[in-house]
């Protein structure tokens, strides 16, 4: 073999936290996203867990295009998450972001040594605490099952959406008596303004839901809104296509609807199951809005400051 001959084998990293003993034997216990077995590499008082995987399908360009194929990248997810969560009960744990990939472990000890005065004042501040996500979506639904809705409430927005709906459904009655014509204009306008008022219902919601949260909370990082595929894919579950580890859902994962947003928060463990009561109670029961909350996990969002992230490398 020559000195530029590509290595059998690369270093997919998972996750920093703190070398004890516990952590050792919860590593041993894991496979990792190439049915590797894991382990630890330490330096100091830093550990990665790592795990050597094929580096014909991890080398810079076929991670590359791995990633842009929805299975394949649902997959990783699902590996990757596997040994943060194994990890995340004995304590602080860092995720490294998916697919952070390194020639050999000698470069992940570099790593740790390079940053170490940034991954442990991070493994301080997240020591018990837990990532909850907060999804808000307009869900204009079925006018007759929100006027429903509405009749069960008796708040003063509820009621006002009640006699939206009310209208809507005599709007829709109306147009059967038109001209083919004029009817699809009518129903085009209609449903305009439906998604319009579904669209305010939720902003407005997700304006109560971030109040209640933060009052829990100690940090809170809004995440892009979800489109397309991911959006759809997210539908199914999360963290690479399977529902959180402990999580729970408000509304159901339905497919329709506009991720208006997407939020994360960092929220002391023993305040957790009071965090989730709090944010369901503020969305509930408004039409036309539908929210998701998920977690508790291991805290994706805050475990590194993007200055300071790790990236994936090339071989």
């Amino acid at each position: 073999m020559t000195d530029n001959a590509q290595p059998p084998h690369m270093v997919y990293a998972y996750a920093v936290l703190r070398p004890t003993p516990e952590a050792a034997r919860a590593v041993a216990a894991v496979r990792g996203v190439a049915d590797e077995q894991v382990g630890l590499v330490e330096t100091g008082d830093l550990a990665a867990a790592v795990g050597p995987v094929p580096a014909e399908e991890f080398e810079e360009d076929a991670l590359r295009a791995g990633l842009e194929r929805l299975p394949r990248l649902a997959a990783l997810a699902r590996g990757h998450h596997g040994v943060v969560a194994a990890l995340a009960p004995l304590g602080a744990v860092l995720p490294l972001r998916l697919a952070t990939v390194y020639r050999d472990e000698d470069r992940v000890r570099q790593i740790l040594q390079e940053r170490r005065d940034q991954f442990l004042p991070l493994l301080e501040r997240l020591a018990g605490h837990v990532e909850w996500g907060v999804k808000v979506y307009t869900d204009p639904g079925d006018p007759a099952d929100q006027a429903d809705q509405a009749d069960h409430s008796g708040s003063a927005d509820q009621a006002d959406s009640g006699a939206r709906d009310g209208a809507a459904a005599s709007e829709a009655a109306g147009e059967r008596a038109l001209s083919p014509g004029r009817a699809y204009l009518a129903a085009r306008v209609r449903r305009r303004r439906g998604a319009e008022d579904a669209w305010q219902a939720a902003a407005r919601a997700a304006a109560r839901i971030a109040e209640e949260a933060g009052a829990l909370a100690v940090g809170r990082v809004a995440h892009r809104p979800q489109r397309g595929e991911l959006a759809k894919a997210a539908a199914g579950g999360e963290k690479g296509g399977g529902e959180q580890p402990g999580g729970a859902h408000a509304g159901g994962a339905k497919a329709r609807g506009e991720n208006i947003a997407n939020d994360a928060y960092l929220v002391p463990a023993a305040r957790a199951e009071d965090f989730r009561s709090r944010v369901l109670a503020a969305a509930d029961g408004q039409p036309g809005v539908r929210v998701e909350v998920t977690g508790p996990w291991a805290p994706y969002s805050f475990s590194l400051p993007p200055e300071a992230a790790v990236r994936p490398e090339p071989a």
